[in-house]
């Protein structure tokens, strides 16, 4: 048997109630040291003892919860049920819910924030009257409405071939997401026709945005204003981030597959120096590329903002691919080979058909990482009509006054393109490798 040590639990308590005292000083200086209203709401009157006594309030309901939770098991089972295993369970779905509204908290805060008119980035009203919700933000203002949104599409003239490609877009992205509801309530694997639906819709999905913002002109935005550009910002990126992936697909993949298969003299010195190049920041070259572009005579175009980027993501994605290709057969390229196909043949009926969800992540990480970049962007390219939503959003910002309402909503309207973008292609990157392709 082994002896007791009724030291422990003493210890344990000492120990929380060290951690307890710790925590209650820490956030006790944090809100003397807050003087601002309009920030921190425990600041206000009576703002302590009422989130005390919310927090009261959730620890009541969830012993209540935890103890009816307790009575079902034991009459679902017909067996006791264990109090602080029920207990367990509803503070682990406490936290999980904790976690997720911190998550989204900063996107409802700007959606909140897009919808003030004046343009502030805190509540108009009172704050020792308005409500909580109010006060942080997760409620609008009571005079919100669509004006600043309103803002960003003045004096932008569509011609009729870009409306029915925007109907184009909007539908084929309603149709992925009822596609995906149907999946989510059946529970089922989609089958042959739901897997053909998904990909005609994501074709038109794609052909609409393309057709879309690729049409797009200066011509078309009279409005006068930075913000009225917003459209062509959001076409520039669109435009650049496409072209820096695609290009990236290419370098990448036949470098990556080079230094997976073939042997060479220098190959295992030029991946070192890839190592070696992703140890320094990308701004550090910032005068060289700025001097190699303007040589080239391709400043403020989009031509040497592609060079830039495209030159900077061919190490990062080389060593991505390689990877992904040594975990392929290579008995499937061996048997190719043996039939007579080249290399190249090799790599582009067998590896490239197999490389599906690595194509696809590689493009969207180039995709997203040039999509809103602002340090390149905003040093090379010097016209608005050749701003990206980076630069765009950052003349929302001035020395004396910063409109927060319409950078909200132009932020938010801006990343929907990557919203859609990852939601269409997200059954991409859990689909199967290299199902299927060996066959027994």
């Amino acid at each position: 048997m082994t002896r007791s040590q009724p030291w422990r639990p003493v210890l344990f308590w000492v120990v929380a109630l060290g951690i307890g005292f710790l925590l209650f000083q820490f956030f006790a200086g944090l809100g003397t040291k807050t003087r601002s209203n309009s920030v921190y709401v425990l600041n206000n009157p009576g703002g302590w003892r009422t989130a005390l006594l919310y927090l009261g309030g959730l620890l009541v309901l969830v012993l209540v919860t935890s103890f009816i939770g307790k009575l079902m098991g034991d009459r679902a089972r017909g067996r006791p049920v264990r109090y602080l295993d029920v207990l367990g369970d509803q503070l682990t779905h406490v936290f999980i819910w904790v976690v997720l509204i911190l998550t989204l908290y900063p996107l409802v805060h700007v959606i909140a924030a897009s919808t003030d008119p004046n343009n502030n980035l805190f509540q108009i009203p009172e704050f020792s009257d308005a409500p909580v919700l109010l006060r942080s933000r997760v409620i609008p203002a009571f005079n919100w409405d669509f004006s600043n949104y309103a803002k960003l599409f003045v004096g932008i003239n569509l011609y009729w071939y870009q409306w029915w490609a925007l109907a184009l877009s909007v539908i084929s992205l309603l149709g992925i997401m009822l596609g995906a509801v149907y999946n989510f309530v059946t529970g089922n694997n989609p089958g042959r026709g739901l897997r053909r639906y998904r990909a005609w819709t994501l074709r038109a999905l794609i052909v609409g945005l393309a057709v879309f913002f690729l049409t797009l002109n200066g011509s078309q935005f009279t409005g006068g204003t930075n913000e009225s550009k917003f459209l062509i910002w959001v076409r520039n990126s669109f435009m650049v981030s496409s072209i820096t992936g695609i290009l990236a697909v290419l370098v990448t993949t036949t470098a990556g597959y080079a230094m997976a298969r073939l042997r060479f003299p220098g190959r295992f010195q030029t991946l070192l120096f890839f190592i070696f190049v992703q140890m320094f920041p990308n701004f550090l070259g910032l005068v060289a590329i700025f001097f190699l572009i303007s040589s080239l005579g391709l400043l403020n175009t989009f031509p040497g903002l592609i060079l830039a980027y495209s030159g900077g993501a061919i190490a990062f994605g080389t060593w991505i691919y390689k990877g992904y290709v040594e975990s392929l057969p290579h008995s499937l390229e061996e048997a190719a080979l043996v039939d007579g196909a080249t290399r190249w043949v090799a790599f582009w009926r067998i590896v490239l058909p197999l490389s599906g969800p690595m194509l696809v992540f590689i493009f969207l990480l180039q995709f997203i990482g040039t999509y809103t970049e602002f340090i390149l962007a905003n040093v090379l390219m010097t016209g608005v009509d050749q701003w990206n939503v980076g630069v765009g959003l950052r003349s929302f910002a001035t020395q004396f006054t910063t409109r927060w309402g319409i950078f909200s909503a132009a932020s938010i309207l801006g990343s929907l393109p990557i919203v859609a973008l990852f939601y269409s292609f997200q059954q991409v990157f859990v689909s199967g490798t290299v199902a299927g392709g060996v066959k027994e």
